[in-house]
């Protein structure tokens, strides 16, 4: 395991800054998720973790030591990528104990090592095929199996999950949530899905254009947004927001220049008994859940979580009710009051 720190990291390319002065101390054995919209640095931070792009200022610590010149080799990280690139004509076992096999090792060492990781990953029946022979799911296991056998101190994931179904990323979920449980291992990871940042992470490092807009556990990001850019970001639904001069009654004070409310602390009531009206526009029905889209006016479309039972129809008019103490306020700079 491994504690990592960056030290007011930047990253150029010729004139464009996209790290824009990064500081950020990971502990031992702590999942650490970056998260963000395309662009906005994820991707090449983590490379840069990695040795993989150059860091143009700034340090980068591991373990205490200034690995910031140093060759990706030289780091003791390992990372698992998007695609698997697997060897086809290599079998499961030939391909996880590849790099160990390259690096000269002995057979049995090699042999135990990829043993070990095939009882981790219960790769265990599929050792002796091949690549094409397995599924998706399957074969980003053999590729996290490759990383397992270098026994790193630190595992480094840049969207290991986008490839795959919707299914297989739920499986999968769960196995390097296993996983992480199982080797206690430092993980950093990188995905623009916040249902994965929200599920898998200790803490979540929320960026946007190059900076770090707020980092915390997901429940602290979920209830307690720094700012309306993370309030927006993390929740699915996302979370309403709209003018504060359009809420009945004083919310948020006088500094409020918006309100946010998450859909599952509005109470759907009679027009005039809420902080605002409106009339039902769509109904989306999920089963336990049924979200009514409400046309609020001048405030927009307001999202509200229901419980699927709900009785509403399209063109219903309708008051929306906010929770006390759910409601989120924003002065005219994005900032949380």
């Amino acid at each position: 395991m491994a504690s990592i720190e960056l030290k007011a990291v930047e990253k150029w390319f010729g004139n464009v800054q996209v790290i824009k002065g990064v500081d950020l101390a990971i502990e031992e054995g702590e999942f650490i998720i970056f998260v963000g919209p395309s662009g906005c640095g994820k991707s090449t931070l983590l490379r840069m973790i990695a040795g993989l792009e150059e860091t143009s200022r700034g340090q980068i610590l591991i373990d205490g030591r200034d690995a910031t010149a140093e060759a990706p080799s030289q780091r003791g990280l390992t990372m698992v990528f998007q695609s698997y690139a697997l060897y086809p004509h290599m079998s499961v076992r030939d391909n996880m104990g590849f790099s160990l096999k390259a690096a000269g090792e002995p057979k049995d060492k090699i042999a135990a090592k990829v043993d070990h990781a095939a009882e981790v990953l219960k790769l265990g029946a599929y050792l002796d095929r091949r690549p094409k022979d397995l599924s998706g799911g399957q074969r980003q296991r053999v590729a996290i199996g490759r990383s397992i056998v270098r026994d790193p101190t630190a595992f480094l994931f840049d969207e290991p999950l986008s490839n795959l179904d919707a299914a297989l990323r739920v499986e999968m979920r769960y196995e390097i949530a296993k996983l992480h449980q199982s080797l206690s291992a430092t993980m950093i990871y990188v995905t623009h899905d916040q249902v994965e940042a929200m599920t898998l992470a200790d803490r979540i490092v929320v960026l946007e254009g190059g900076k770090i807009a707020q980092i915390g556990a997901p429940r602290e990001l979920y209830e307690h947004p720094a700012n309306l850019f993370v309030a927006q970001f993390i929740g699915s639904p996302k979370m309403n927001v709209f003018s504060a001069g359009l809420v009945r009654g004083a919310v948020g004070g006088e500094q409020a220049a918006q309100i946010g409310i998450r859909p599952e602390h509005i109470s759907v009531v009679e027009p005039g008994a809420g902080e605002m009206d409106g009339q039902v526009d769509v109904i989306e029905y999920l089963g336990a859940d049924t979200f009514l889209i409400v046309d609020c006016g001048a405030a927009g479309r307001i999202t509200v979580r229901t419980d699927g039972e709900s009785a509403r129809s399209p063109g219903d008019p309708v008051g929306l009710l906010f929770a006390p103490g759910k409601i989120h306020a924003f002065d005219a700079a994005g900032q949380a009051i």
